[in-house]
C-alpha cells in the first residue's frame, strides 16, 4: 500500500508513523512519502518542476526503486487527485484504490471553494480571505493570490496566512480552532498556500475533469470511495461523478465526522486483504 502525502502539507513535519493507522501492519507494508516541496522534502515550498505529472513520475520511480510489482494506492483530497492520475497512467501496477474525499481540481470545485459558494456557509471565515485582495481583483481571487504568494515580502506572508486560515477553518465538520492555529506558523502557511495556488493556477496540467473522463482506464480495479457527506473542500458531488464514471464502484458516504471517515478507511483496508497480493508488493 502506498499512501500518498499531499504537496499541500497538512503538517510541517510531513509524514509520521500514525499515517499508517488505517492498515493492519501484519498484512500490509505501507510506504509513506512527502511530495516535492512538502513535509521533509526540500527545498520547502519549491515550485520549479512541481507538477501533477512530475509527482506521478516520482511515485513510479519509487515503485521501481522498491522493486514493487503492484500495489494499492491510498489517498484523500488532493491525494485522491494524485492517486487517480497515477493509476490512470500506470494502471498495470495497481491492484486497487482506496480514496477519501474526491478532489479533482476541476474549475467547478475551485470556484465553489475559493470564489463563491462555500462563502455562504462560512461567511465570517471567508471575509478575511476575501478582503486580503483589493476589490478590483476579486473577480479572480486565485489569480490575485498567486501573484502575491510567489513574492518574497510582508504581503506574501499576509496572503499565505489568510489563504491557509480560510482553508483550515473549513476542513472539519465542526470548526477546529486548534487546527486553525497551524496557519500562525509562517513556514507552514507559505508552503501550504504557495503550492496549492501553484497547482490551481496551472489548471493541474490536465484537461478540466480529465480524471473523470478517463476513469474507464481503472474501472477494472478494486476501488472504494469514502466521501464526507458535508465536506465543503471535497464536495460529495465529485465523488458521485467518479462513482458513476466507474460504473458503480463502492461509494460509502459518511457524515464527515473524523472518526467516522477513519473507521470507513480502516474497513476498506480490511476488505482489500482479500485481494490477490504480489511478491514484493507494498500491501
Amino acid at each position: 500500500m502506498v499512501p500518498t502525502h499531499s504537496p499541500f502539507p497538512v503538517r510541517e513535519e510531513g509524514t509520521v508513523d500514525s499515517d499508517r493507522q488505517y492498515s493492519d501492519p501484519t498484512h500490509y507494508r505501507s510506504t509513506l512519502f512527502d511530495q516535492r516541496g512538502s513535509g521533509k522534502s526540500l527545498p520547502s515550498a519549491y515550485l520549479d518542476g512541481n507538477t501533477t505529472w512530475t509527482l506521478v513520475a516520482d511515485i513510479e520511480a519509487l515503485r521501481k526503486h522498491l522493486k514493487v510489482e503492484k500495489w494499492v494506492v491510498f489517498g484523500g483530497s488532493w491525494d485522491s487527485t494524485l492517486s487517480l492520475a497515477y493509476s490512470q497512467k500506470h494502471t498495470e501496477h495497481c491492484i486497487g484504490l482506496i480514496l477519501r474525499g474526491i478532489f479533482i481540481l476541476c474549475r467547478e470545485e475551485l470556484e465553489w471553494f475559493y470564489q463563491k459558494g462555500t462563502d455562504r456557509l462560512f461567511p465570517d471565515y471567508f471575509e478575511p480571505y476575501k478582503t486580503c485582495i483589493p476589490e478590483p481583483e476579486r473577480s479572480n481571487v486565485i489569480k490575485a493570490y498567486n501573484k502575491r504568494l510567489t513574492g518574497d515580502d510582508e504581503e506574501t506572508l499576509e496572503c499565505a496566512d489568510a489563504w491557509s486560515t480560510w482553508e483550515s477553518s473549513t476542513v472539519e465538520l465542526i470548526v477546529n480552532r486548534e487546527y486553525i492555529k497551524k496557519a500562525e506558523n509562517p513556514k507552514w502557511a507559505l508552503a501550504f498556500a504557495r503550492i496549492e495556488c501553484h497547482f490551481f493556477i496551472n489548471a493541474r496540467w490536465m484537461r478540466d475533469r480529465q480524471l473523470i473522463e478517463e476513469a474507464y482506464k481503472v474501472r477494472h480495479l478494486s476501488i472504494i470511495i469514502v466521501p464526507g457527506r458535508y465536506d465543503v473542500v471535497c464536495p460529495a458531488k465529485t465523488s458521485w461523478d467518479l462513482y458513476q464514471a466507474l460504473g458503480g464502484k463502492e461509494n460509502s458516504n459518511v457524515d464527515a465526522r473524523k472518526n467516522k471517515i477513519q473507521g470507513a478507511l480502516v474497513d476498506a483496508a480490511e476488505k482489500f486483504k482479500a485481494l490477490k497480493m504480489y511478491r514484493g508488493n507494498l500491501n
